[in-house]
């Protein structure tokens, strides 16, 4: 069976590598990823995960489907995909000096086992940082697309002063999850 990851993010393709898994395909599920009145982010993060592997499962029926979403929450308060630095500022300046949650959704359809879905959170609190350092990492552009208006896997992770839980959620796909979802539809072998 062909193994399809739903997902134009890099660091999803990274990530898996790391685990010795290659796609047979990259196929972007295109879907509006605005949060629907009154969502919270677990829930959101998880409803564009079963969104994006249901659009692409259904153009691919016989082929096993991973997406993901990854989002930056800040109590009930989702966090944008930081696309200006005016948002990514509006982003540092609510997670300076204070906890967040990420929540990676994961998807995974199957001929045999249909649609399964679940959430990983992870827990994180960023040092308050200075005006230097927000206007240096505004600069260096490593938050442009990124939730919450940072990535872990690069400068930022020097803001972190507690992680609780998966590292490579925080990146944008929980491994241990995923390779057990992979094991689970067949698509590797332990």
């Amino acid at each position: 069976m062909r193994f399809i990851l739903a997902s134009a993010s890099p660091r999803r393709l990274s990530l898996l590598k790391q685990i010795h898994v290659t796609p047979d395909d990259v196929i972007p599920a295109e879907i509006n990823e605005d949060p629907i009145l009154g969502e919270v982010p677990r829930p959101h993060a998880l409803r564009l995960a079963s969104e994006k592997c249901a659009v692409i499962a259904a153009r691919e029926p016989d082929s096993v489907v991973l997406a993901a979403d990854t989002v930056v929450g800040v109590g009930r308060r989702i966090l944008p995909k930081a696309e200006t630095p005016e948002q990514a500022l509006e982003c540092l300046k609510r997670l300076t000096g204070r906890a967040h949650q990420v929540y990676t959704g994961i998807a995974i359809y199957s001929p045999n086992k249909g649609l399964q879905s679940r959430v990983v959170e992870t827990r994180l609190k960023f040092k308050t940082l200075s005006p230097q350092e927000i206007e240096y990492y505004l600069a260096s552009e490593e938050w442009h697309g990124k939730a919450g208006g940072y990535g872990i896997q690069g400068y930022a992770e020097a803001f972190i002063q507690k992680l609780s839980g998966s590292y490579s959620n925080v990146v944008g796909l929980p491994l241990t999850e995923t390779r057990h979802y992979l094991l689970e539809h067949g698509v590797i072998t332990p």
